[in-house]
């Protein structure tokens, strides 16, 4: 494989394919709206999702489908994944998607939306720690891409891997896809506490337990729990529960200061998985009778049957275990 087509151009796979093309790589940047495009070819920057960080010289953008591509990046979010599949020509090039979370309505993964979509189709999952625009920058980052293809997983590991980003092989894509669905959900937990006043000995007690959530789940579906411990889990959670340009955090911090979700979601252009995620998530735990107190707490705050001070006390008053 030698040619790779970004098929959409928000900020992360924008970030992905100004990475690839420093590396020398042949990269096609695909965009749905044609002005969109247009306005990437002319300024060599996509000042819309990922301004101040300019394409490098060989990166081709284009709203024209890419044909010829050995490997295809999907940049499409989670809800819209299954729709915009269905647009797209019957002959796709194997594909690594990059979307996290889980579809409202089916609780599907990614890769099981594609499956649907796209019964047999080759595929591998993209997950990490990875803020676009650091990525774009060109600071040191890493990440996994998982596939039950081992041939397909080598070959975008070597697409995509280079210069300041690392990306690590796994087996274990349905471990990675929960990880990059939980830590978002987690993040909002994360960002509340904070925004709330509850200090840091409370974030680090929801993301801890979070985790262990995590591992849980993961086993359950059969994954290893050695995956939530790794760059997709406690990693991506890390990064996302911490770092100030993450969306679900601070879509946390402003309810916990007393914000009402409509407000916050009003002011962005961008999605924030973890608002979609929540419920998918606690409906998919209830197949596999996995309890999730943090993410549940989570819902219940976002859907308004609870406010900060009753999440806390919800969390607080459960029975005391084991670790």
């Amino acid at each position: 494989m030698s040619s790779l087509a970004i098929l959409g151009a928000g900020a992360w796979g924008t970030a992905l394919a100004i990475h690839a093309a420093r590396q020398g790589r042949n990269v096609t940047l695909w965009a749905r709206d044609p002005r969109h495009a247009a306005e990437m070819a002319e300024a060599r920057e996509n000042r819309r999702r990922l301004p101040g960080h300019a394409f490098p010289a060989s990166l081709r953008v284009t709203a024209e489908w890419p044909e010829g591509a050995s490997l295809a990046v999907v940049g499409v979010p989670m809800q819209p994944l299954r729709a915009t599949l269905a647009t797209w020509p019957e002959q796709l090039p194997p594909l690594v998607l990059l979307c996290k979370g889980l579809e409202g309505g089916s609780h599907r993964l990614p890769l099981e939306v594609l499956e649907e979509a796209r019964p047999g189709h080759p595929a591998a999952i993209l997950s990490g720690p990875n803020f676009a625009h650091e990525v774009a920058a060109g600071l040191p980052a890493a990440s996994v891409v998982a596939s039950r293809d081992l041939p397909l997983a080598r070959a975008a590991q070597a697409l995509l891997s280079g210069g300041r980003l690392r990306l690590y092989l796994s087996q274990d894509p349905v471990g990675v896809q929960l990880g990059g669905a939980a830590k978002n959900v987690l993040a909002i937990a994360a960002g509340v506490a904070m925004g709330a006043g509850l200090g840091e000995n409370a974030r680090a007690a929801l993301v801890t337990r979070g985790l262990a959530e995590l591992s849980r789940l993961v086993v359950a579906f059969g994954g290893e729990a050695a995956t939530a411990a790794g760059l997709s889990g406690l990693g991506d959670l890390l990064l996302t529960a911490t770092g100030e340009s993450s969306r679900n955090t601070s879509l946390g911090l402003a309810l916990g200061r007393g914000a009402t979700l409509d407000e916050v979601l009003k002011g962005r252009s961008s999605v924030t998985e973890g608002v979609a995620t929540a419920p998918a998530l606690l409906a998919r735990a209830a197949t596999v009778g996995v309890e999730l107190p943090v993410c549940a707490t989570v819902a219940a705050l976002l859907e308004g049957r609870l406010d900060v001070q009753g999440a806390l006390r919800a969390l607080m008053e459960r029975p005391v275990g084991e670790e």
